[in-house]
């Protein structure tokens, strides 16, 4: 007799909000690290349904202290009644000390730039996975999807034999 699966394991376990894919495209992702978010209970709402846009999206850092600017969160009409929603504010993001003193010496000694690569839950809270990121040129674009198609053909030749 075949063993029965309950809900949770035919669901799927995956906590990811949002994710950059254009990220990968125009940069060259040398480090990532993990950051929390202070966000509103509006903002936490809209997460749950999946109303964010990262791409446009990047990290700055003023005082001290890492800011997400630019990211697009949409309100829901039934969760934000008394309050006014900014939907690209600055949103604050929690690095340890040492996290962020290396970013601010990468970023403004090295020319490096911080941008968002995913949003996830962990344990009921959002994460953003910000990378420390280099920009790629145009032949180093055109470089990489050339060596992706080389692969594709790759493992093509290789499953037929």
């Amino acid at each position: 007799m075949a063993a029965k699966k309950s809900k949770k394991d035919s669901k799927q376990n995956d906590n990811t909000i949002a994710v950059n894919r254009q990220a990968s495209h125009e940069y060259f992702i040398e480090e990532q690290f993990e950051a929390g978010l202070v966000l509103e209970g509006w903002e936490v709402k809209s997460l749950r349904d999946g109303r964010i846009q990262l791409k446009e999206s990047y990290v700055d850092i003023r005082r001290g202290e890492a800011w997400l600017c630019s990211a697009h969160i949409s309100p829901m009409l039934s969760a934000s009644t008394h309050v006014n929603p900014d939907a690209v504010r600055r949103k604050k993001l929690l690095l340890h000390r040492r996290e962020l003193s290396r970013l601010i010496g990468s970023v403004e000694r090295k020319g490096f730039t911080l941008i968002p690569l995913s949003m996830y839950w962990v344990r009921g809270r959002a994460k953003l996975k910000i990378g420390l990121a280099k920009g790629k040129k145009l032949h180093d674009k055109r470089a990489t999807a050339k060596d992706k198609d080389w692969q594709r053909e790759k493992a093509r030749v290789m499953k037929h034999g």
